[in-house]
């Protein structure tokens, strides 16, 4: 028997794993372009599917090879580049969302 999951939600859910090899969906929030490179910005996902209030996740893209498609996501140690990437979200989606300092 084949489940059909359309309709569901799911087409903007990533999932990586984190460093204990557990996996984490993320809600894909936006693409920002800064300064040549990508950035993701993602919202955790409960285990319910339930959209948790709290902190976004922004990531570096990384193409792996130029062969392929792949892309690896790296955290950011830079504070400068996360709070310039954070500001041009907040910006674009100052509509849709509350934020809170």
């Amino acid at each position: 028997m084949e489940e059909n999951f359309e309709g569901e939600e799911l087409d903007n859910i990533v999932i990586l794993n984190d460093e204990d090899g557990n996996e984490v969906k993320f809600e894909f929030l936006d693409l920002i372009e800064l300064d040549d490179e990508e950035y993701v910005v993602l919202l955790p996902v409960t285990a319910e599917g339930e959209e948790e209030e709290g902190e976004v996740v922004i990531l570096k893209v990384e193409d792996v090879d130029e062969d392929s498609d792949e892309e690896s996501y790296v955290s950011i140690e830079d504070e400068e580049t996360l709070n310039k990437v954070f500001e041009i979200f907040k910006e674009k989606f100052k509509d849709d969302f509350d934020f809170v300092d």
